[in-house]
């Protein structure tokens, strides 16, 4: 086990579940604001193009995450036996999920994205338990599979109203769920050793170099004389916000509570935005996909009901 390993799990990120206090706060907001994002998102790319939206708002975010690194203090550097780690992490969190999400999003609904990425906590404890975080017993098991017949259910309706396209989207969506779980996990050793308002910048970093490369196409092909100020303000919310804002805040989690903990608090994600569909983009959702909602939401807090 390499030094970062080595760095720390803090004893209150492993320990009993403390009480709800600011952290659970911020998280609660992130929340919200994640459930909100999807319908926002899916509205400003209906004039976007996809990969021109995303790389305009990494863009953004990473100002703005900047901006609050120096507030903190001095601009620090990780130690160059680090930074493998790091642009790796950047990579995957930030150019693979992201990539995942716009790209899966744009072909299917977003109250159907936001249940499909429901199932991140549950990969987040699977890859705890492997790499000797957390010792999950028969609850999250059984979770888990009520979960993934309830994804089934919402995914076999969205493709029945929608089509294949919808189908691939969700596919698309769920390989983003496993990505970000394999993002949160990696990067805890880091989070430990550095602190989580420094990892998230310079993996931020990293993901926004790489967005901006494969989004320079669609940034130069973009018709902007279709962006309207409600799609500016959609791109700057999200920005600012889902990912400026909830990176720190989901980073800041980690660091305090752990991983798996940290991580159940996106469970009530699919809850916001499906209210926030139906309210802004007028998306009904089938009683099959209620059903599987109900499903997939069961099983992600039996899940959070295993204490082993």
């Amino acid at each position: 086990m390499d030094e970062v390993e080595e760095a720390g799990i803090g004893a209150e990120a492993t320990g009993p579940v403390p009480g709800w206090g600011w952290t659970e706060s911020a998280l609660a907001m992130m929340v919200l604001v994640w459930g909100v994002n999807f319908a926002v998102v899916k509205s400003a790319l209906a004039v976007f193009e996809p990969l021109a939206f995303n790389a305009l708002r990494f863009a953004v975010a990473s100002v703005f995450v900047g901006a609050v690194l120096r507030a903190q203090g001095a601009l620090v550097m990780p130690e160059r036996r680090h930074l493998p780690r790091i642009v790796w992490l950047g990579l995957l969190g930030n150019v693979a999920y992201q990539l995942c999400f716009i790209l899966g999003l744009s072909l299917t609904r977003a109250g159907s994205a936001a249940l499909i990425l429901a199932l991140t906590p549950i990969f987040t404890a699977f890859l705890s338990m492997l790499t000797g975080h957390e010792r999950p017993g028969w609850r999250t098991w059984a979770g888990a599979l009520l979960s993934v017949f309830g994804i089934g259910l919402v995914t076999g309706a969205g493709a029945l109203l929608e089509g294949s396209d919808a189908l691939a989207g969700d596919l698309i969506l769920a390989l983003a769920a496993v990505v970000w779980a394999v993002y949160t996990v990696g990067a805890r050793p880091i989070v430990d050793r550095y602190g989580s308002v420094p990892t998230t910048a310079w993996t931020l970093w990293v993901g926004t170099a790489g967005l901006l490369v494969l989004g320079a196409p669609a940034i130069l092909r973009q018709r902007w004389e279709a962006v309207d100020a409600r799609a500016w303000g959609g791109l700057l919310f999200s920005a600012l916000f889902a990912i400026g804002l909830a990176y720190l805040i989901w980073y800041r989690g980690v660091e305090r509570i752990g991983n798996t903990r940290t991580a159940i608090f996106s469970n009530l994600t699919p809850v916001v935005a499906m209210i926030a569909a139906a309210a802004m983009l007028g998306e009904r959702p089938t009683g099959w996909a209620v059903l599987g909602a109900a499903m997939t939401l069961t099983g992600v807090m039996v899940v959070r009901s295993d204490r082993s």
